[in-house]
């Protein structure tokens, strides 16, 4: 018997609420890999799945939550395993759609599973989660577009939350000015303590302009809002500079018009980390291991166990939560 955080829904309300329950290896789902999850984190995905209405996310209960988790594998049927292995998982619809990492073992097939790189314990790869392998998708994405240091500040946008946090520490670590965007001026040493140069106050970005294109300021940026804000972003990228578009906490819609990409020749790149291919997967855990400073990891770390996930959920859906959360699932 292990613990695992279960959602049930009340069929009467039609509302789900989660609890720590004790669960046996017969009620996982079927997987050619089981791993013994030593550690997940708090994302918002998560906090919609932790939600009363599963946040559209969830397809059927009971489910276990969490879309990352790192451990050892326990068995496996696949070639590429063997107990002991160091594993981490994140993507997928794992969590979502498949049982996730809020438990003390998982199930998973083989091709979902990624194998850590030396150096990179589970812990750490759950401090880094979906949240800072977005990070280094986007930073990757930035690179592969012509982005290099000396060229200009990058800005970050939602730099207090988990992309932005981790995106803000592998830029300065790289050696890049780094232009951090918050809403919360309280954050602004914790920003500074990750590399930031510049704290740029969200007030400043958030209104959307009638001029199509402002003055040249940044020579790259990742974003984790959307909305107004990437639009007025668009309209301040220096010539022929990418953004990552990682997140849509601050809305779904662009109020853009193409100027920037037509006199600017501005390149807008989408982040996707849930179906990423395996080889890319690899090659940015690769470059997690030595590009993002562990010590700067460590000062993002906010630990937590399995029965505090609840409140956790509710509290990163409003934009209470800072830096990564990592959970202890047998804590």
């Amino acid at each position: 018997m292990f613990n695992a955080l279960v959602m049930e829904k009340d069929e009467e309300s039609g509302l789900a609420s989660p609890s720590v329950q004790q669960l046996s290896e017969g009620d996982l789902p079927q997987g050619e890999v089981t791993v013994a999850v030593q550690y997940s984190t708090v994302n918002y995905k998560d906090g919609l799945c932790l939600s009363p209405k599963g946040g559209g996310l969830v397809r059927s209960y009971p489910h276990v939550p969490g879309i990352d988790y790192a451990g050892t594998v326990e068995s496996s049927s696949d070639e590429r395993y063997k107990p002991g292995d160091k594993v981490v998982l994140t993507g997928w619809r794992v969590g979502e759609a498949h049982w996730g990492g809020y438990s003390q073992k998982a199930n998973a097939r083989a091709d979902w599973l990624v194998p850590l790189p030396d150096g990179l314990e589970p812990r750490q790869a759950m401090a880094v989660g979906t949240a800072g392998f977005t990070a280094m998708l986007a930073v990757m994405a930035l690179e592969d577009h012509g982005l290099k240091p000396g060229h200009g500040p990058v800005l970050v946008t939602g730099a207090a939350g988990g992309v932005g946090s981790v995106a803000t520490a592998i830029l300065a670590n790289l050696g890049y000015e780094v232009a951090a965007v918050t809403g919360r001026p309280e954050t602004s040493d914790y920003l500074k303590s990750l590399g930031a140069t510049t704290i740029v106050p969200r007030e400043e970005l958030n209104e959307t302009t009638k001029r199509p294109l402002e003055s040249e300021a940044w020579s790259g940026c990742v974003d984790a809002v959307g909305g107004a804000m990437l639009a007025r972003v668009l309209g301040q990228m220096k010539y022929g500079a990418s953004v990552s578009a990682v997140g849509l906490a601050g809305g779904a819609g662009l109020p853009a018009t193409v100027i920037p990409f037509l006199l600017r020749g501005v390149n807008l790149l989408g982040i996707d980390s849930v179906m990423q291919p395996y080889e890319n997967r690899l090659r940015a855990w690769q470059r997690i291991a030595t590009d993002l400073p562990m010590d700067k990891l460590e000062a993002m770390i906010h630990p937590a166990k399995l029965s505090d996930l609840p409140q956790l959920g509710a509290d990163i859906l409003q934009g209470q939560v800072k830096g990564r959360v990592v959970v202890d699932v047998n804590a």
